[in-house]
């Protein structure tokens, strides 16, 4: 039995898999036994009060410092809450474990849309975080007059509407999975259908390609180019990563383990996607099961992603780190957070990581203050 629509199991050229239904050469029950349904549910008890306390931390950095980056941060952590409920609560625990039956079909359909687009979006928030941190750090002058808070939220925005737009398509997803080249709808290979299997097997192509290079190829490509880049340049620069007040290191070194991370644990779930729809059906129950075990392995590392992000802010950043410990030790002792110490002003100092704080009365210092509408002003010093 499949766990997620998301991540059909299917062969191209031979029977269909559907929930309730097993393919006669395969051996019957999940080949990982019990060991999906304990770990998707600690993913989910332990992914979401991490994502919920990392978007509580990161709320009150925004506040604080106004950094575009904290913004991306913020944004990525609510799409993950989405995943975690669409795709490993509602499509795994809920629908296969729970109720053990698919949801009705035009349920199961919207919900579908909404997790290709929760998953589109916890991925391509990314992407313009790394762009604000290749201007960080190869054009730091530049910086605050390209990335800001208003742009930021507009740039927010617009990826999770693009994202909710490019998951429409995947409406259809089951329709076009169990409309196979040669395949009926009662998934016996058919003797014709020649112009209606052609245009079916042109668009089974299309979708899935465009769905492995929304959620892998061309994210990991933006990922590579630009982070090569920044390391390039932090190399030559090294000496840079000792000044204090330095304030672009650890978030770069956040984004560099996110992007890595990400790129490791998608890679197999990309592949088991491509294997399973060019590949001929198993022949054997041992290839069958062997096939199964993959699968469920490739979408267990997949949806890891969307629990460790906490854990990695945590392991990186000494501030987030504190403000986690001050927040858990507020929600257990239940007092009241003291008032931030911003009170209504919200300044930033360009960081520039070519810029020792200890010798910024050589130079022009920048400060920058926000309006209300989150645009910087510039004052000089």
């Amino acid at each position: 039995m499949e766990h997620s629509h998301i991540f059909p199991v299917l062969s191209p050229n031979g029977s269909t898999w559907s929930p309730g239904q097993q393919h006669p050469d395969v051996a019957q029950g999940c080949p990982l036994g019990p060991l999906p349904v304990i770990y998707y549910s600690v993913l989910l008890c332990l992914g979401l009060p991490a994502n919920i306390l990392t978007v509580i931390i990161l709320s009150q950095l925004v506040l604080r410092r106004q950094k575009s980056s904290y913004n991306y941060l913020l944004a990525l952590a609510a799409a993950d809450i989405l995943v975690l409920l669409l795709i490993v609560f509602v499509d795994f625990l809920l629908e296969d474990f729970i109720l053990a039956a698919p949801l009705p079909p035009s349920l199961n359909n919207a919900v579908q849309v909404l997790e290709f687009s929760s998953i589109h979006t916890s991925i391509w928030i990314t992407v313009p975080l790394t762009v604000d941190r290749y201007i960080a750090v190869c054009h730091p002058l530049r910086y605050h007059t390209v990335s800001y808070p208003a742009r930021t939220r507009r740039v927010i925005f617009a990826v999770y509407i693009g994202c909710l737009l490019s998951a429409a398509p995947y409406y259809w997803w089951p329709e076009l999975w169990h409309s196979l080249p040669g395949v009926g709808s009662d998934g016996v290979a058919g003797e014709g259908g020649g112009g209606e299997g052609t245009r079916s097997s042109m668009a089974q192509h299309v979708l899935v390609w465009a769905h492995c290079a929304t959620i892998y190829l061309l994210p990991c490509t933006v990922f590579f180019s630009l982070n090569a880049v920044i390391v390039r340049k932090l190399r030559r620069r090294r000496s840079c990563f000792r000044l204090r007040g330095y304030s672009t290191g650890k978030t770069t070194a956040i984004l560099l383990a996110i992007t890595s991370i990400f790129a490791v644990l998608w890679a197999p779930r990309t592949l088991m996607i491509l294997y399973h729809f060019y590949s001929p059906p198993p022949t054997s129950p041992g290839a069958g099961r062997l096939l199964h075990l993959l699968t469920d392995l490739a979408n267990m590392l997949a949806l890891l992603n969307t629990g460790i992000n906490f854990f990695l802010y945590c392991f990186i950043s000494k501030r987030f780190r504190g403000m986690a410990a001050n927040v858990l030790r507020t929600l257990f002792r239940c007092r009241k957070q003291p008032p931030p110490f911003y009170a209504g002003h919200n300044f930033s100092i360009t960081s520039s990581p070519w810029i020792s704080p200890a010798n910024s009365h050589c130079i022009k210092m920048l400060v920058y203050q926000y309006d209300k509408n989150g645009k910087p002003i510039c004052i000089s010093s």
